[in-house]
Protein backbone atom coordinates (compact mmCIF):
# COMPACT_ATOMS: atom_id res chain seq x y z
CA UNK A 1 0.00 0.00 0.00
CA UNK A 2 1.20 3.51 -0.70
CA UNK A 3 -1.78 5.65 0.27
CA UNK A 4 -1.16 9.11 1.64
CA UNK A 5 -3.94 11.18 3.14
CA UNK A 6 -3.52 14.89 3.94
CA UNK A 7 -5.93 17.32 5.59
CA UNK A 8 -5.23 21.02 6.21
CA UNK A 9 -6.53 23.82 8.37
CA UNK A 10 -5.37 27.32 9.32
CA UNK A 11 -5.06 27.94 13.05
CA UNK A 12 -4.84 31.44 14.49
CA UNK A 13 -1.71 30.65 16.50
CA UNK A 14 2.02 30.90 15.79
CA UNK A 15 3.85 27.81 14.43
CA UNK A 16 5.72 27.35 17.71
CA UNK A 17 2.51 27.09 19.72
CA UNK A 18 1.02 24.65 17.21
CA UNK A 19 4.20 22.55 17.30
CA UNK A 20 4.10 22.43 21.11
CA UNK A 21 0.51 21.22 20.96
CA UNK A 22 1.03 18.43 18.42
CA UNK A 23 4.39 17.34 19.89
CA UNK A 24 2.73 16.83 23.28
CA UNK A 25 1.53 13.33 22.38
CA UNK A 26 -0.42 13.08 25.63
CA UNK A 27 -2.67 15.83 24.27
CA UNK A 28 -3.65 13.57 21.34
CA UNK A 29 -6.16 11.83 23.61
CA UNK A 30 -8.16 15.11 23.61
CA UNK A 31 -7.72 15.75 19.90
CA UNK A 32 -8.11 12.42 18.12
CA UNK A 33 -11.44 10.60 17.85
CA UNK A 34 -9.57 7.24 18.10
CA UNK A 35 -6.68 7.79 20.53
CA UNK A 36 -7.78 7.74 24.15
CA UNK A 37 -4.39 7.60 25.91
CA UNK A 38 -0.65 7.62 25.34
CA UNK A 39 2.24 6.34 27.40
CA UNK A 40 5.60 8.01 26.77
CA UNK A 41 8.37 5.40 26.88
CA UNK A 42 11.35 7.69 26.24
CA UNK A 43 12.18 11.33 25.67
CA UNK A 44 14.81 13.05 23.56
CA UNK A 45 17.43 15.28 25.20
CA UNK A 46 15.13 18.22 24.34
CA UNK A 47 12.38 16.54 26.41
CA UNK A 48 10.27 15.76 23.35
CA UNK A 49 8.87 12.23 23.18
CA UNK A 50 11.13 9.72 21.46
CA UNK A 51 8.99 6.61 21.73
CA UNK A 52 5.45 6.14 22.99
CA UNK A 53 2.51 3.77 22.99
CA UNK A 54 -0.82 4.94 21.64
CA UNK A 55 -4.04 3.38 22.95
CA UNK A 56 -6.92 3.58 20.49
CA UNK A 57 -10.61 2.84 20.34
CA UNK A 58 -13.12 2.73 17.49
CA UNK A 59 -16.55 1.52 18.55
CA UNK A 60 -16.09 -1.78 20.40
CA UNK A 61 -12.53 -2.24 19.07
CA UNK A 62 -9.53 -1.35 21.26
CA UNK A 63 -5.88 -1.64 20.22
CA UNK A 64 -2.44 -0.23 20.92
CA UNK A 65 0.46 0.79 18.72
CA UNK A 66 4.12 1.50 19.37
CA UNK A 67 5.35 4.81 17.97
CA UNK A 68 8.79 6.29 17.30
CA UNK A 69 9.26 10.00 16.61
CA UNK A 70 11.04 10.49 13.27
CA UNK A 71 10.74 14.29 12.83
CA UNK A 72 10.68 16.95 15.52
CA UNK A 73 11.50 20.36 14.03
CA UNK A 74 9.95 23.05 16.25
CA UNK A 75 7.61 25.26 14.28
CA UNK A 76 7.92 23.07 11.16
CA UNK A 77 7.13 19.36 11.54
CA UNK A 78 6.35 16.61 14.02
CA UNK A 79 6.00 13.01 12.80
CA UNK A 80 6.13 9.47 14.11
CA UNK A 81 6.21 5.97 12.70
CA UNK A 82 3.64 3.51 14.00
CA UNK A 83 4.14 -0.24 14.35
CA UNK A 84 2.11 -3.06 15.81
CA UNK A 85 3.72 -6.27 16.99
CA UNK A 86 6.87 -5.17 15.15
CA UNK A 87 5.09 -4.69 11.81
CA UNK A 88 5.09 -1.28 10.09
CA UNK A 89 1.70 0.42 10.02
CA UNK A 90 1.98 4.10 9.09
CA UNK A 91 3.68 7.43 9.44
CA UNK A 92 1.57 10.13 11.06
CA UNK A 93 2.69 13.72 11.06
CA UNK A 94 1.99 17.41 11.12
CA UNK A 95 3.67 19.93 8.82
CA UNK A 96 3.42 23.57 9.84
CA UNK A 97 3.79 26.68 7.70
CA UNK A 98 3.15 30.37 8.40
CA UNK A 99 -0.15 31.54 6.94
CA UNK A 100 -2.12 34.77 6.97
CA UNK A 101 -3.53 34.97 10.45
CA UNK A 102 -1.57 32.07 11.91
CA UNK A 103 -0.30 28.66 10.88
CA UNK A 104 -1.35 26.24 8.17
CA UNK A 105 -1.39 22.80 9.75
CA UNK A 106 -1.20 19.82 7.39
CA UNK A 107 -1.83 16.52 9.12
CA UNK A 108 -0.74 13.53 7.08
CA UNK A 109 -0.92 9.76 7.19
CA UNK A 110 1.25 7.54 5.00
CA UNK A 111 0.21 3.91 4.84
CA UNK A 112 3.18 1.60 5.46
CA UNK A 113 1.29 -1.61 6.16
CA UNK A 114 2.46 -4.98 4.97
CA UNK A 115 0.06 -7.90 4.65
CA UNK A 116 0.41 -9.01 8.27
CA UNK A 117 -0.34 -5.54 9.57
CA UNK A 118 -3.40 -5.32 7.30
CA UNK A 119 -4.78 -8.53 8.77
CA UNK A 120 -4.06 -7.38 12.35
CA UNK A 121 -5.63 -4.02 11.50
CA UNK A 122 -8.88 -5.69 10.47
CA UNK A 123 -8.92 -7.79 13.64
CA UNK A 124 -8.11 -4.93 16.03
CA UNK A 125 -9.74 -1.89 14.40
CA UNK A 126 -12.69 -3.42 12.60
CA UNK A 127 -11.69 -1.70 9.33
CA UNK A 128 -10.59 -3.54 6.22
CA UNK A 129 -7.35 -2.23 4.72
CA UNK A 130 -8.96 -0.34 1.85
CA UNK A 131 -11.39 1.45 4.24
CA UNK A 132 -8.62 2.81 6.47
CA UNK A 133 -7.72 5.88 4.33
CA UNK A 134 -11.31 7.18 4.41
CA UNK A 135 -11.63 6.49 8.15
CA UNK A 136 -8.36 8.31 8.80
CA UNK A 137 -9.39 11.30 6.66
CA UNK A 138 -12.57 11.64 8.73
CA UNK A 139 -10.57 11.37 11.96
CA UNK A 140 -7.99 13.90 10.77
CA UNK A 141 -10.72 16.47 10.07
CA UNK A 142 -12.01 16.02 13.61
CA UNK A 143 -8.48 16.19 15.07
CA UNK A 144 -7.62 19.40 13.21
CA UNK A 145 -10.91 21.04 14.14
CA UNK A 146 -10.33 20.21 17.82
CA UNK A 147 -6.74 21.49 17.61
CA UNK A 148 -7.99 24.76 16.11
CA UNK A 149 -10.66 25.19 18.78
CA UNK A 150 -8.21 24.45 21.60
CA UNK A 151 -5.51 26.81 20.34
CA UNK A 152 -7.92 29.60 19.48
CA UNK A 153 -9.92 29.48 22.72
CA UNK A 154 -9.33 32.47 25.01
CA UNK A 155 -8.08 30.31 27.90
CA UNK A 156 -5.25 28.84 25.74
CA UNK A 157 -4.24 32.21 24.30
Amino acid sequence: MADEVVERIVVAAPPGAVFDAVADVRRMARLSPECFATWVLSRSPGRLPGRFVGFNRRGPYVWFTTCRVVAAEPGAEFAFDVTTFGLPVARWGFRLAPADGGTQVSQYWIDQRVRGAMILGRVFTGKVANARPAANREGMRITLDRLKRQLESPRDA
